[in-house]
Protein backbone atom coordinates (compact mmCIF):
# COMPACT_ATOMS: atom_id res chain seq x y z
CA UNK A 1 0.00 0.00 0.00
CA UNK A 2 2.80 2.42 0.91
CA UNK A 3 4.70 1.72 -2.29
CA UNK A 4 1.49 2.21 -4.32
CA UNK A 5 1.07 5.67 -2.80
CA UNK A 6 4.72 6.44 -3.54
CA UNK A 7 4.26 5.39 -7.15
CA UNK A 8 1.25 7.67 -7.53
CA UNK A 9 3.25 10.56 -6.06
CA UNK A 10 6.11 9.69 -8.39
CA UNK A 11 3.91 9.83 -11.49
CA UNK A 12 2.53 13.17 -10.37
CA UNK A 13 5.87 14.90 -9.89
CA UNK A 14 7.75 13.39 -12.79
CA UNK A 15 7.35 13.22 -16.52
CA UNK A 16 8.52 10.03 -18.20
CA UNK A 17 10.71 11.84 -20.70
CA UNK A 18 14.40 12.07 -21.39
CA UNK A 19 14.48 15.51 -23.06
CA UNK A 20 14.27 17.97 -20.18
CA UNK A 21 12.85 21.46 -20.44
CA UNK A 22 14.61 24.63 -19.29
CA UNK A 23 12.81 24.45 -15.93
CA UNK A 24 13.84 20.93 -14.94
CA UNK A 25 16.79 18.63 -14.24
CA UNK A 26 17.50 15.04 -15.23
CA UNK A 27 18.08 12.56 -12.40
CA UNK A 28 20.53 9.69 -12.82
CA UNK A 29 20.86 6.31 -11.14
CA UNK A 30 23.83 4.01 -11.86
CA UNK A 31 25.09 5.51 -15.15
CA UNK A 32 25.78 2.92 -17.83
CA UNK A 33 23.46 0.37 -16.23
CA UNK A 34 20.14 1.76 -17.47
CA UNK A 35 19.09 -1.58 -18.97
CA UNK A 36 19.53 -3.27 -15.60
CA UNK A 37 17.52 -0.73 -13.61
CA UNK A 38 14.61 -3.15 -13.11
CA UNK A 39 16.91 -5.76 -11.59
CA UNK A 40 18.80 -3.19 -9.52
CA UNK A 41 15.47 -1.93 -8.17
CA UNK A 42 14.82 -5.29 -6.45
CA UNK A 43 17.60 -5.01 -3.80
CA UNK A 44 17.06 -1.24 -3.58
CA UNK A 45 13.35 -1.73 -2.80
CA UNK A 46 14.32 -4.41 -0.30
CA UNK A 47 16.64 -1.98 1.47
CA UNK A 48 13.95 0.72 1.53
CA UNK A 49 11.47 -1.79 2.99
CA UNK A 50 13.95 -2.78 5.72
CA UNK A 51 14.61 0.89 6.51
CA UNK A 52 10.92 1.76 6.77
CA UNK A 53 9.82 -1.32 8.73
CA UNK A 54 12.89 -1.35 10.98
CA UNK A 55 12.60 2.27 12.07
CA UNK A 56 8.81 2.03 12.48
CA UNK A 57 9.22 -1.04 14.72
CA UNK A 58 11.92 0.67 16.82
CA UNK A 59 9.74 3.75 17.19
CA UNK A 60 6.62 1.73 18.04
CA UNK A 61 8.44 -0.42 20.61
CA UNK A 62 9.91 2.63 22.36
CA UNK A 63 6.45 4.24 22.54
CA UNK A 64 4.57 1.23 23.98
CA UNK A 65 7.32 -0.20 26.22
CA UNK A 66 7.51 1.71 29.51
CA UNK A 67 10.95 0.32 30.33
CA UNK A 68 12.29 2.20 27.31
CA UNK A 69 11.02 5.59 28.47
CA UNK A 70 14.53 6.79 29.24
CA UNK A 71 16.74 9.51 27.68
CA UNK A 72 18.90 7.02 25.80
CA UNK A 73 15.87 5.57 24.02
CA UNK A 74 14.24 8.98 23.54
CA UNK A 75 17.28 9.95 21.47
CA UNK A 76 17.09 6.64 19.62
CA UNK A 77 13.44 7.38 18.76
CA UNK A 78 14.56 10.78 17.41
CA UNK A 79 17.13 8.98 15.26
CA UNK A 80 14.45 6.65 13.91
CA UNK A 81 12.17 9.59 13.05
CA UNK A 82 15.01 11.32 11.18
CA UNK A 83 15.89 8.11 9.31
CA UNK A 84 12.25 7.68 8.34
CA UNK A 85 12.14 11.26 7.06
CA UNK A 86 15.29 10.79 4.99
CA UNK A 87 13.98 7.53 3.55
CA UNK A 88 10.55 8.90 2.61
CA UNK A 89 12.11 12.04 1.09
CA UNK A 90 14.15 10.15 -1.50
CA UNK A 91 11.92 7.11 -2.08
CA UNK A 92 9.68 8.60 -4.86
CA UNK A 93 12.60 9.85 -6.98
CA UNK A 94 14.63 6.66 -6.66
CA UNK A 95 11.65 4.47 -7.60
CA UNK A 96 10.72 6.85 -10.39
CA UNK A 97 14.15 6.55 -12.02
CA UNK A 98 14.57 2.78 -11.50
CA UNK A 99 11.04 1.61 -12.34
CA UNK A 100 9.72 4.12 -14.87
CA UNK A 101 12.89 5.84 -16.14
CA UNK A 102 11.12 9.03 -15.02
CA UNK A 103 14.24 11.15 -14.81
CA UNK A 104 12.84 14.63 -15.30
CA UNK A 105 12.14 16.67 -12.17
CA UNK A 106 11.21 20.34 -11.99
CA UNK A 107 13.70 22.72 -10.44
CA UNK A 108 11.23 23.78 -7.72
CA UNK A 109 10.53 20.20 -6.65
CA UNK A 110 14.25 19.47 -6.81
CA UNK A 111 15.04 22.38 -4.47
CA UNK A 112 12.35 21.22 -2.03
CA UNK A 113 13.79 17.71 -1.99
CA UNK A 114 17.30 19.08 -1.57
CA UNK A 115 16.14 21.09 1.43
CA UNK A 116 14.62 18.03 3.13
CA UNK A 117 17.60 15.77 2.33
CA UNK A 118 20.09 18.18 3.89
CA UNK A 119 17.76 19.07 6.77
CA UNK A 120 17.37 15.44 7.82
CA UNK A 121 21.10 14.91 7.34
CA UNK A 122 21.96 17.80 9.68
CA UNK A 123 19.28 16.62 12.12
CA UNK A 124 20.79 13.14 12.24
CA UNK A 125 24.20 14.61 12.97
CA UNK A 126 22.73 16.64 15.86
CA UNK A 127 20.89 13.61 17.27
CA UNK A 128 24.13 11.62 17.21
CA UNK A 129 25.73 14.39 19.28
CA UNK A 130 22.89 14.17 21.81
CA UNK A 131 23.38 10.41 22.01
CA UNK A 132 27.13 10.92 22.57
CA UNK A 133 26.34 13.36 25.38
CA UNK A 134 24.02 10.74 26.89
CA UNK A 135 26.80 8.12 26.85
CA UNK A 136 29.29 10.61 28.30
CA UNK A 137 27.06 11.39 31.27
CA UNK A 138 26.14 7.73 31.83
CA UNK A 139 29.78 6.60 31.97
CA UNK A 140 31.75 9.62 33.21
CA UNK A 141 29.17 11.08 35.64
CA UNK A 142 26.76 8.27 36.55
CA UNK A 143 25.60 10.03 39.76
CA UNK A 144 24.54 13.14 37.81
CA UNK A 145 22.97 11.16 34.97
CA UNK A 146 19.57 10.50 36.57
CA UNK A 147 19.28 13.96 38.14
CA UNK A 148 20.43 16.03 35.14
CA UNK A 149 19.26 14.09 32.09
CA UNK A 150 15.57 13.93 32.95
CA UNK A 151 12.63 13.58 30.57
CA UNK A 152 12.24 17.36 30.49
CA UNK A 153 15.93 17.84 29.72
CA UNK A 154 15.65 15.32 26.87
CA UNK A 155 12.75 17.35 25.49
CA UNK A 156 14.77 20.57 25.80
CA UNK A 157 17.71 18.98 23.95
CA UNK A 158 15.36 17.89 21.15
CA UNK A 159 13.93 21.40 20.98
CA UNK A 160 17.42 22.93 20.79
CA UNK A 161 18.26 20.58 17.92
CA UNK A 162 15.19 21.77 15.99
CA UNK A 163 15.86 25.46 16.70
CA UNK A 164 19.47 25.07 15.59
CA UNK A 165 18.25 23.51 12.37
CA UNK A 166 15.87 26.40 11.63
CA UNK A 167 18.49 29.05 12.42
CA UNK A 168 21.03 27.64 9.97
CA UNK A 169 18.71 26.40 7.23
CA UNK A 170 16.53 29.52 6.89
CA UNK A 171 19.35 31.71 5.43
CA UNK A 172 20.22 28.86 3.06
CA UNK A 173 16.64 28.76 1.77
CA UNK A 174 16.66 32.50 1.17
CA UNK A 175 20.01 32.28 -0.64
CA UNK A 176 18.91 29.41 -2.89
CA UNK A 177 15.63 31.16 -3.79
CA UNK A 178 17.59 34.06 -5.31
CA UNK A 179 19.74 31.80 -7.51
CA UNK A 180 18.85 31.08 -11.15
CA UNK A 181 19.61 27.58 -12.43
CA UNK A 182 20.42 26.31 -15.90
CA UNK A 183 17.62 23.89 -16.72
CA UNK A 184 18.02 20.75 -18.78
CA UNK A 185 21.18 19.59 -17.00
CA UNK A 186 21.88 16.01 -15.91
CA UNK A 187 22.46 15.39 -12.20
CA UNK A 188 24.66 12.64 -10.78
CA UNK A 189 22.14 11.06 -8.42
CA UNK A 190 18.49 9.91 -8.26
CA UNK A 191 17.87 12.71 -5.76
CA UNK A 192 18.78 16.39 -5.48
CA UNK A 193 22.04 17.07 -3.66
CA UNK A 194 23.40 20.60 -3.11
CA UNK A 195 26.97 20.10 -4.41
CA UNK A 196 25.47 18.48 -7.51
CA UNK A 197 22.90 21.10 -8.55
CA UNK A 198 24.90 24.17 -7.49
CA UNK A 199 27.23 23.58 -10.48
CA UNK A 200 24.39 24.58 -12.83
CA UNK A 201 23.79 28.17 -11.72
CA UNK A 202 24.02 31.18 -14.02
CA UNK A 203 26.01 33.09 -11.42
CA UNK A 204 29.42 32.05 -10.06
CA UNK A 205 28.78 28.68 -8.36
CA UNK A 206 31.86 29.09 -6.15
CA UNK A 207 30.05 31.34 -3.64
CA UNK A 208 27.10 28.96 -3.17
CA UNK A 209 29.40 25.95 -3.12
CA UNK A 210 31.59 27.63 -0.49
CA UNK A 211 28.53 28.43 1.64
CA UNK A 212 27.34 24.81 1.39
CA UNK A 213 30.80 23.53 2.30
CA UNK A 214 31.04 25.98 5.21
CA UNK A 215 27.60 24.94 6.49
CA UNK A 216 28.48 21.26 6.29
CA UNK A 217 31.87 21.74 7.93
CA UNK A 218 30.45 23.96 10.66
CA UNK A 219 27.42 21.83 11.53
CA UNK A 220 28.62 18.30 10.82
CA UNK A 221 32.26 19.16 11.55
CA UNK A 222 31.59 20.59 15.02
CA UNK A 223 29.21 17.71 15.74
CA UNK A 224 31.86 15.16 14.81
CA UNK A 225 34.49 16.95 16.91
CA UNK A 226 32.15 16.97 19.90
CA UNK A 227 31.46 13.25 19.45
CA UNK A 228 35.20 12.47 19.24
CA UNK A 229 35.92 14.62 22.30
CA UNK A 230 33.16 12.81 24.22
CA UNK A 231 34.68 9.44 23.41
CA UNK A 232 38.13 10.62 24.45
CA UNK A 233 36.69 11.44 27.88
CA UNK A 234 34.73 8.16 27.92
CA UNK A 235 37.86 6.16 27.04
CA UNK A 236 39.88 7.92 29.73
CA UNK A 237 37.21 7.11 32.32
CA UNK A 238 36.95 3.48 31.20
CA UNK A 239 40.72 2.98 31.37
CA UNK A 240 40.68 4.18 34.99
CA UNK A 241 38.24 1.40 35.90
CA UNK A 242 40.11 -1.45 37.61
CA UNK A 243 37.74 -4.34 36.93
CA UNK A 244 37.99 -5.63 33.31
CA UNK A 245 34.36 -6.78 33.35
CA UNK A 246 33.15 -3.29 34.22
CA UNK A 247 35.36 -1.86 31.48
CA UNK A 248 33.83 -4.22 28.95
CA UNK A 249 30.30 -3.46 30.17
CA UNK A 250 30.87 0.31 29.91
CA UNK A 251 32.30 0.08 26.40
CA UNK A 252 29.56 -2.30 25.24
CA UNK A 253 26.96 0.42 25.83
CA UNK A 254 28.77 2.59 23.25
CA UNK A 255 29.14 0.02 20.46
CA UNK A 256 25.78 0.80 18.82
CA UNK A 257 26.41 4.53 18.85
CA UNK A 258 29.92 4.15 17.43
CA UNK A 259 28.50 2.05 14.58
CA UNK A 260 25.77 4.65 13.94
CA UNK A 261 28.34 7.46 13.83
CA UNK A 262 30.59 5.50 11.44
CA UNK A 263 27.88 4.53 8.93
CA UNK A 264 26.59 8.11 8.86
CA UNK A 265 29.76 10.21 8.65
CA UNK A 266 31.98 8.05 6.42
CA UNK A 267 29.63 7.97 3.35
CA UNK A 268 28.63 11.61 3.86
CA UNK A 269 32.22 12.91 4.03
CA UNK A 270 33.32 10.70 1.12
CA UNK A 271 30.44 11.87 -1.08
CA UNK A 272 31.06 15.55 -0.29
CA UNK A 273 34.77 15.23 -1.06
CA UNK A 274 34.02 13.38 -4.30
CA UNK A 275 31.84 16.28 -5.44
CA UNK A 276 33.84 19.26 -4.24
CA UNK A 277 37.49 18.20 -4.37
CA UNK A 278 37.73 15.26 -6.77
CA UNK A 279 35.89 16.46 -9.87
CA UNK A 280 37.30 13.57 -11.94
CA UNK A 281 35.55 10.92 -9.81
CA UNK A 282 33.66 8.45 -12.08
CA UNK A 283 29.90 8.98 -12.05
CA UNK A 284 29.25 5.35 -11.10
CA UNK A 285 31.35 5.80 -7.95
CA UNK A 286 29.43 8.96 -7.06
CA UNK A 287 26.14 7.11 -7.60
CA UNK A 288 27.19 4.23 -5.34
CA UNK A 289 28.39 6.65 -2.65
CA UNK A 290 25.10 8.56 -2.88
CA UNK A 291 23.03 5.43 -2.37
CA UNK A 292 25.25 4.36 0.54
CA UNK A 293 24.82 7.83 2.06
CA UNK A 294 21.03 7.51 1.74
CA UNK A 295 20.41 3.90 2.67
CA UNK A 296 23.14 2.74 5.06
CA UNK A 297 22.06 4.67 8.19
CA UNK A 298 18.28 4.03 7.91
CA UNK A 299 18.83 0.35 7.11
CA UNK A 300 21.60 -0.51 9.57
CA UNK A 301 20.66 1.63 12.60
CA UNK A 302 17.52 -0.39 13.56
CA UNK A 303 19.35 -3.67 12.88
CA UNK A 304 22.34 -2.70 15.03
CA UNK A 305 20.24 -1.44 17.94
CA UNK A 306 17.92 -4.46 17.75
CA UNK A 307 20.79 -6.95 17.82
CA UNK A 308 23.07 -5.22 20.33
CA UNK A 309 20.52 -3.78 22.79
CA UNK A 310 19.00 -6.54 24.90
CA UNK A 311 16.04 -4.50 26.17
CA UNK A 312 14.95 -3.52 22.64
CA UNK A 313 15.44 -7.08 21.37
CA UNK A 314 13.28 -8.48 24.17
CA UNK A 315 10.60 -5.85 23.58
CA UNK A 316 10.47 -6.71 19.85
CA UNK A 317 10.20 -10.44 20.65
CA UNK A 318 7.35 -9.75 23.07
CA UNK A 319 5.59 -7.61 20.47
CA UNK A 320 5.67 -10.33 17.82
CA UNK A 321 4.87 -13.06 20.34
CA UNK A 322 1.81 -11.11 21.48
CA UNK A 323 0.65 -10.63 17.91
CA UNK A 324 1.25 -14.31 17.14
CA UNK A 325 -0.65 -15.53 20.22
CA UNK A 326 -3.45 -13.07 19.50
CA UNK A 327 -3.77 -14.32 15.95
CA UNK A 328 -3.74 -17.94 17.17
CA UNK A 329 -6.47 -17.23 19.76
CA UNK A 330 -8.60 -15.48 17.16
CA UNK A 331 -8.28 -18.46 14.81
CA UNK A 332 -9.14 -20.92 17.60
CA UNK A 333 -12.21 -18.88 18.60
CA UNK A 334 -13.32 -18.74 14.98
CA UNK A 335 -12.86 -22.53 14.70
CA UNK A 336 -14.92 -23.15 17.83
CA UNK A 337 -17.67 -20.90 16.54
CA UNK A 338 -17.75 -22.73 13.20
CA UNK A 339 -17.93 -26.11 14.97
CA UNK A 340 -20.83 -24.90 17.14
CA UNK A 341 -22.71 -23.69 14.06
CA UNK A 342 -22.18 -27.01 12.34
CA UNK A 343 -23.34 -28.93 15.45
CA UNK A 344 -26.46 -26.77 15.86
CA UNK A 345 -27.37 -27.14 12.18
CA UNK A 346 -27.19 -30.94 12.44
Amino acid sequence: MFFRVCLQVTMLIFNNTTSPSSSSFLLTAFPGLELAHVWISIPVCGLYTIALLGNIIILFVIIIERRLHKPMYYFLSMLSVVDLGLTITTLPTVLGVLWFHAREISIKVCLIQMFFVHSFSFLESSVLVAMAFDRYLAICSPLKYATFLTDMMSFVIGLIICIRQVVFMFPSIMAVKSVSFQGGQELSHPFCFHPDIIKFTYTNPWISSFWGMFLQLYLNGTDLLFILFSYVLILRTVLNIVAPQKQQKALSTCVCHICAVTIFYVPMITLSLAHRLFSSTPRVICSILANMYLLLPPVLNPIIYSLKTKVIRQAIFRLFRFKGSRGYSMRSLRGRWDRRRQFSST
